[in-house]
Parts: C-alpha cells; sequence; structure tokens
C-alpha cells in the first residue's frame, strides 16, 4: 500500500450520532454516505470508516467499478458485516475497534453470571407481584466456566470470571499454553456450569451452537452469547430451554437485529434477552471516536497500523 496522499478523502458511513472528527478539519476531505449513496462514493474515498457497524451496505457497494479505500476502519470489534469476496481479495488494509468493548462485555457477563445465580430476574417480578417468596440461591466461586474465543475479549471475560472464583477454561481456533483448541470444547461444554460465546463469526464458527452441543451441558448449566448471533441456532437454543436441558441462557446478540416483537424467544423460559448492548458503556462512542483519530495519524503519517484484520480469518491474529 502506498503512503497517503497530501489531502486524503475520508469516507464516513454514517450513524447517529455522528462521530467527532473535529481534529481532521482543514487537514482531510470528509465526506459522508448512507446505504443509499455509498456506491457512487467509494471511488473517491482513500480511508472509509464505518461509523454504521450494523450496516451491510459495504458488503454490498464494495464489488463495483472504480477504485476501492485503501484502508476501512470499522467501529466494532466483529468484521462479518463488511467482508465480501472483493474486499477480502483486495489489498486494502480492515482495521477493528479492538481494544474498546473488551473489559465492559466482560463485565456484562459477570453480571449475567451473577444475576443467573442469585435468581435476580425471578427477585423482580416476585416483587412487581408483592409476593414474599425465600429461595436459596448458587454460589459462583468454585463453578467452571468454558470461555470460547481466545481473543481480547474472550481473555477479558475469562480473568473476571476467575476473579469471581469461577474455574474457567479458555477455548480458542488454536491450542497454546493457556488456551484449548476446538477439539478440547465439547469435553469442557460437558463438563461447565457456565459456557460463554465470545468467538469471532466464521465459516468454522457459524451455528457451532446447536442442538448437539446443547444436548451435551448439563441440566444445572447456563449458556451466554455475547459473540456474534450467528453462532448460535437459536431454535435449538429455545428448544433445549423449554425441554430444560439446560437451566438458563442469555442472549445480547442475534441472528437477525433489532429482534422482532414477533419472536418467540421472548417469550422462552429461562432465557434472559438484551439488545446487543454488552459492550456499550456510557462514553462508547466517544472511544470510539478518539480510538480512530489515533489510528488515522498513524495512517497518514504512514506508520503500521494496529488493529489490522486478517481478511481471510475474520478477526485480528496474535490471538
Amino acid at each position: 500500500m502506498s503512503g497517503p496522499p497530501s489531502e486524503a478523502t475520508l469516507l464516513v458511513l454514517d450513524a447517529e450520532p455522528l462521530p467527532r472528527l473535529g481534529t481532521l478539519t482543514g487537514r482531510v476531505r470528509i465526506e459522508h454516505a448512507d446505504e443509499s449513496t455509498l456506491a457512487e462514493r467509494l471511488p473517491s474515498a482513500d480511508v472509509l470508516l464505518v461509523w454504521d457497524f450494523t450496516s451491510h451496505a459495504v458488503r454490498r457497494a464494495w464489488p463495483g467499478e472504480g477504485p476501492r479505500p485503501r484502508w476501512v476502519h470499522t467501529a466494532s470489534a466483529g468484521v462479518d458485516h463488511l467482508m465480501c469476496p472483493e474486499l477480502a481479495a483486495s489489498d486494502t488494509v480492515v482495521t477493528n475497534a479492538r481494544g474498546v468493548f473488551d473489559q465492559p462485555i466482560a463485565e456484562y457477563v459477570a453480571a449475567l453470571v451473577l444475576a443467573m445465580a442469585k435468581d435476580l430476574p425471578r427477585t423482580w417480578d416476585l416483587q412487581r407481584q408483592r409476593e414474599w417468596r425465600h429461595r436459596e440461591s448458587q454460589r459462583v466461586a468454585g463453578t467452571r466456566a468454558c470461555v470460547v474465543g481466545s481473543g481480547p475479549i474472550g481473555r477479558a471475560i475469562a480473568r473476571t470470571l476467575k476473579a469471581l472464583g469461577i474455574r474457567t477454561a479458555l477455548v480458542g481456533r488454536t491450542p497454546r499454553t493457556g488456551i484449548h483448541g476446538p477439539d478440547d470444547l465439547d469435553r469442557l461444554m460437558a463438563r461447565a456450569d457456565w459456557v460463554v460465546s465470545a468467538a469471532p463469526l466464521t465459516e468454522a464458527t457459524h451455528g457451532m451452537f446447536d442442538a448437539r452441543r446443547f444436548g451435551m451441558m448439563q441440566p444445572s448449566a447456563r449458556f451466554i452469547n455475547v459473540g456474534r448471533g450467528q453462532l448460535v441456532v437459536e431454535e435449538a437454543l429455545a428448544e433445549a430451554l423449554s425441554k430444560r436441558w439446560i437451566a438458563g441462557a442469555a442472549l445480547d446478540v442475534f441472528e437477525h437485529e433489532p429482534l422482532g416483537p414477533e419472536s418467540p424467544l421472548w417469550e422462552v423460559p429461562g432465557l434472559i434477552v438484551s439488545p446487543h448492548m454488552s459492550g456499550d458503556t456510557v462514553g462508547w462512542r466517544d472511544e470510539l471516536g478518539t480510538q480512530f483519530l489515533e489510528l488515522f495519524e498513524r495512517w497518514q503519517a504512514g506508520r503500521p497500523l494496529p488493529n489490522v484484520v486478517d481478511k481471510q480469518r475474520g478477526y485480528v491474529p496474535g490471538h
């Protein structure tokens, strides 16, 4: 990839609220696009900022005539929403927002674990009904967790669960010190009290949590997905909960988002539904904007970029 031009053109795939790019004023030509105008504006852009990380517009617009941006940055950890064969085969550099969401998501997972172990959802339901019903809750210290996904988010989840006294096994794409490989997943899931999905979406992980895997979990176990919705066969999870193959589950991501009011998932017994918010703490958009500005300074100075995605694997290597 050749060096940046003297006055680069930055194209932003917009979402509200817009990113704060004030430090680039007067130094960079900033243009904006939405799903309807992205394709026509791609050829004139040197850099594309995918601020609307819920959109699949890049995947649809990238194939076509004319030059393409030499660098694409997405304000998200996952890149499956923008990858297409043409982008994967190009020399365009793709970076992601690795590092922004790690600890917030880990805290969210810990909150879900504690909420389910301490039966907090039922406590709130009983309070609304003005019903005093004493119960016993579960101690989390000494339980076992299997965290699937050994990237920064998965590692942060593992550290946080260990701090609660949970014996935690981490599963990644390849086995190495402190990380199990895929061949160990079934064995670890079968003995886990908590199975946490934090893996990237790839061809190998699509639908990996299916009826077979839910069937091998303990009846007292719970499942949590903060990775990508397509990692889970939602019908199989609903069946596992309805038949009490497992004790509970929490989904923060879904195959189709937003989850429509007609979805049967809203009423699946033992399922906690949250609207893809596990990484979104107060000020998270400002953090994403600051991260991009720091990356842009490096790119404009011709320095190597961090967070470079392996476009064939679909994530930043080195996990």
